[in-house]
């Protein structure tokens, strides 16, 4: 399994209180997708990011819904 999360760059100088907020998938549960395939969209301090598959697999769990918040290194998506 990999784990899909925002990279670290992304974090740099932002308070570690600070939490992201899923904007929208752009894929499901049990879609395949290609290594750097965009997979959401994030905002993070009024930055507009998007979050890129790692590898190539399959999405087979995705852990942060669309309008929640996650914290810096948590995984959002899990890749077979």
């Amino acid at each position: 399994m990999t784990e899909v999360t925002l990279q670290d760059q992304a974090w740099e100088g932002v308070d570690a209180a600070v939490e992201a907020l899923v904007d929208k998938w752009l894929v499901q549960a049990g879609d395949t997708v290609q290594a750097g395939q965009p997979l959401a969209n994030v905002v993070l301090v009024k930055s507009n990011l998007e979050i890129v598959a790692p590898t190539a697999g399959r999405v087979v769990q995705i852990l942060v819904p669309a309008g929640s918040t996650f914290a810096r290194g948590k995984p959002i998506a899990t890749l077979e």
